[in-house]
């Protein structure tokens, strides 16, 4: 992965011509996993997100769990709480109890709004909460946070693990 055009990404400077093309070429689109028991929904995140992001959706947890579990994860998880089986309080919590997902970011995006059920979500280890329905400005911001603070603490990570050796 090549973190100097994360970098560049990341700090908004813009390149000309090849040098840009060439750090486009070296980018891949971050990974958002959608979960939604409502594919309306799923949907219209979808379009939300497509054009900046790499998309993927599940219906439910179990199927959540399995995509934010392979080799090539999500950045960040958009997670409905109100699911049939496991809800998206057992998802998050199952996601931050295993050390090779745990440093995926998770906002919930839910109907629910009250205090017990938000305070419930950073407890299970929510990075963000935001009700339905969304304000489309609002939810692109959050995520593009998100998705900036994960990159960022993988190039630290990375580089904290080149000056120990």
């Amino acid at each position: 992965m090549n973190f100097r055009a994360y970098d560049i990404l990341i700090s908004g400077n813009r390149l000309k011509g090849k040098e840009e093309q060439y750090m486009m070429e070296q980018l891949e689109k971050p990974i958002i996993l959608i979960v939604d028991d409502t594919p309306e929904n799923i949907e219209i995140l979808s379009i939300i997100f497509e054009d900046d992001y790499k998309v993927k959706a599940a219906l439910n947890g179990e199927k959540a769990l399995k995509i934010a579990s392979m080799d090539k994860q999500p950045d960040l998880l958009l997670l409905d709480v109100v699911m049939p089986g496991m809800d998206g309080y057992e998802v998050c919590r199952r996601l931050k109890q295993n050390k090779n997902t745990q440093k995926i970011p998770v906002i919930f995006i839910t109907a629910n709004s009250d205090e017990n059920d938000i305070i419930k979500a950073f407890e299970v280890g929510a990075a963000d909460y935001i009700t339905k329905p969304v304000n489309q400005e609002v939810v692109e911001a959050r995520v593009r946070t998100h998705v900036e603070l994960k990159l960022l603490r993988e190039r630290m990570d990375e580089l904290l693990e080149t000056h120990v050796r």
